[in-house]
């Protein structure tokens, strides 16, 4: 079933993410402040950032452009006169009350010098958006420092905030490895996500999951001329040895291809201009993730079939990318390592082996990263419907996610016939798993764990002090969960201490913590979370909190209480700080009291 295209293309992207980056912004344009300079990567999200942050405000907006470069204050030509001098320009823009600076290091030197002295002056506001490892002119890169105002390194919107940003923007929910996909080849360029997601949108690519809400991508990247024109730096390499480099490096995927099997002057100059670069001391890869597809995409029929011949056999290094992630699961480290193989296999529609999938949905689930987690072992159930591993693994993530279906009798993967052909030593649910006897502490009861944990290590830590109703030992537990990559079970553990606390600083401290995590793990409802509640606030605060938690603005809840909008933040703000909550998008955590659901 193709996806809906119900709206135009061209329609604003939804603001989304950057609540703290926002409110920063936002204080430091009030009044009495001397503004700030924001500077990230390229596509990171600067002018949206900064025109959220100014909206409804009196401002007026200069941008420097690469045509303008060499022309003297031609970012600032529609306000000032011709041949003006330095010292009048100043003068001209002391009245302006805020100045928003786009692009500036593409300013002319005279535009950043008269930028600079304005910032020397002080008199007027500025929001100067400068993008990172770029040249600039000296006076901007001068600013760019942070001396003369505050700065702001604005960092790729995180994996989180993009699948929000995508899931507005598409008017549909995707599924969380299609998500994974666009974020992983935008490179955290949000202006090439667009560019891929009205790419499949217009090509009707996006297609509904199988019994299933969602929508998925599967096959290969579109080449538009949006997104070629993205891949321009690899596709217009038309001298014949590059070009034979870069399309074998493209057609090798998924794996690397081996540095001594490639003309090493070649690679220097490819290296360079940043088209490629070395995996290791033996390997090398092409340097953004589309320049693959795209390549891929402009060779020819004869060409793709001569160049996916050269192409490694991907089963072993599947194997090796299972092993590796049951040998972690083992060891208690589920820190995020790559697995191109896998991931190269659904990204082109390929069957993924079951057992594959199963330990990779395992991977994810223990990761906290539930709706990866029921991606894959949709993927596995694909090619095996009765696979009991991954039937198991999209139950554990649907009962985690506190979603209908709940969590299968325990002991029919046990005894499932899952280890078959290559994938043999992989089964995730081999007998005396001490997951299954760590759910007992998840649960509050780590009584029922005693003995059935190894003894050295965090899960039976956790039991220990989760037992002794220490506070402060279950705050360190959460923090060891969470460097190994056990996000979900940081969030349990950090919750459990926040009862556990007799210290009220200390309580609010775990819950902060608890529901920091908590965000992270894609709307994970466990019976631990239930105790993110509310709590310590006046009936007004819980009734304002209610309201904010269900999306409504202040000036809307204000409205419906007959309050006036400043109140509401007052109480929002007192309540923050009793819940220790730091922004609103912490607030369904803290309102919602889920039904305990089998972890």
């Amino acid at each position: 079933m193709p996806y809906p295209l119900s709206s135009p293309l061209s329609v604003p992207w939804p603001f989304t993410g950057r609540e703290e980056e926002l409110e920063l912004v936002r204080r430091s344009l009030a009044a009495g402040r001397p503004g700030i300079v924001v500077t990230g990567p390229a596509g990171c999200g600067r002018t949206r950032l900064a025109t959220e942050a100014v909206r409804g405000t009196d401002r007026v907006r200069v941008a420097g452009t690469p045509e303008t470069r060499n022309t003297p204050f031609a970012a600032f030509a529609p306000l000032l006169p011709e041949d003006v001098t330095l010292h009048r320009a100043v003068r001209l823009l002391a009245g302006v009350r805020l100045l928003l600076v786009d692009d500036a290091q593409l300013l002319d030197d005279t535009s950043a010098a008269l930028l600079h002295q304005l910032a020397v002056q002080g008199r007027t506001r500025l929001l100067v958006l400068v993008t990172d490892d770029v040249p600039a002119p000296g006076a901007v890169t001068r600013l760019r420092t942070g001396e003369l105002l505050p700065r702001l390194p604005l960092e790729p919107l995180p994996r989180e905030e993009t699948a929000h940003l995508l899931t507005a923007a598409a008017g549909v929910p995707l599924e969380a490895l299609t998500l994974d996909r666009l974020h992983r080849l935008s490179g955290g360029d949000l202006r090439l996500l667009r560019d891929l997601l009205d790419a499949l949108r217009e090509q009707d690519l996006l297609t509904r999951v199988p019994d299933g809400d969602e929508w998925r991508w599967r096959g290969p990247v579109p080449p538009t001329p949006a997104l070629r024109e993205r891949a321009a730096p690899v596709l217009a390499r038309t001298a014949p040895d590059e070009r034979e480099i870069l399309d074998r490096l493209a057609f090798a995927e998924p794996l690397p291809l081996p540095v001594g099997t490639l003309d090493l002057r070649i690679l220097e100059r490819l290296e360079a201009d940043g088209l490629i670069h070395a995996v290791d001391d033996a390997t090398v890869r092409l340097a953004h993730p589309l320049h693959g597809p795209m390549l891929r995409a402009a060779a020819g029929r004869l060409r793709a079939r001569r160049l996916t011949g050269i192409r490694a056999p991907y089963a072993p290094a599947l194997v090796a990318e299972s092993t590796e992630l049951a040998d972690r699961i083992a060891r208690q480290d589920v820190r995020a390592t790559p697995t191109p193989v896998g991931e190269w296999l659904v990204a082109e529609g390929k069957p993924v082996p079951p057992a594959y999938a199963a330990v990779r949905a395992r991977f994810s689930r223990l990761r906290g990263e539930l709706r990866e987690a029921a991606a894959w072992a949709r993927e596995g159930l694909a090619s095996a419907p009765d696979h009991a591993a991954c039937r198991r693994e999209r139950a554990l993530s649907a009962a985690q996610s506190g979603e209908a279906g709940g969590d299968p009798d325990r002991h029919t993967a046990n005894t499932a016939n899952t280890a078959q052909g290559p994938y043999a030593t992989q089964d995730p649910y081999a007998a005396h798993d001490p997951y299954a006897a760590y759910d007992a502490v998840r649960l509050g009861v780590p009584e029922r764990a005693a003995g059935l944990l190894p003894p050295d290590g965090v899960l039976a830590r956790h039991a220990e002090a989760l037992a002794r109703g220490d506070g402060p030992a279950l705050d360190r537990v959460a923090e060891e969960l969470a460097d190994r990559g056990f996000l979900l079970f940081a969030a349990e553990a950090h919750a459990q201490a926040v009862r556990a606390h007799r210290d009220p600083r200390a309580a609010r401290t775990a819950r902060t913590r608890a529901v920091a995590l908590a965000r992270r793990c894609q709307g994970a409802r466990t019976p631990a979370l239930s105790g993110l509640v509310l709590g310590e606030l006046t009936a007004r605060q819980r009734q304002i909190v209610t309201l904010a938690a269900a999306g409504l603005s202040n000036r809307q809840i204000a409205e419906r209480l007959t309050l006036s909008v400043r109140t509401v933040g007052n109480h929002l703000y007192s309540a923050y700080t009793r819940l220790g909550a730091s922004d609103r998008g912490a607030l369904p955590w803290l309102v919602e009291l889920p039904e305990p659901q089998p972890a």
